[in-house]
């Protein structure tokens, strides 16, 4: 298998598309199925078993929420 490049990438879409990727997410979670995303050209398999987590942070009067997914690719 191909090594794959590291990345860090935050793509912001408009409200309509981050809609319709976290109904589609929640939508696997709720199934207990695998998810499929593509952000910033990549394509992105999310198994059934990643990991979720929720991360609030605050500076100043910014504040910031992340809904975040791990996991180990095979």
């Amino acid at each position: 298998m191909a090594k794959r490049a590291q990345r860090d990438i935050e793509k912001t879409y408009p409200r309509q598309q981050f809609v319709a990727k976290l109904r589609r997410l929640a939508d696997a979670l709720e199934s207990g199925k695998a998810f499929n995303i593509q952000v910033a050209g990549e394509r992105l398999h999310v198994p059934a078993d990643a990991h979720f987590s929720v991360e609030h942070e605050r500076e100043g009067k910014v504040e910031e929420l992340e809904l975040q997914v791990r996991w180990t690719r095979e």
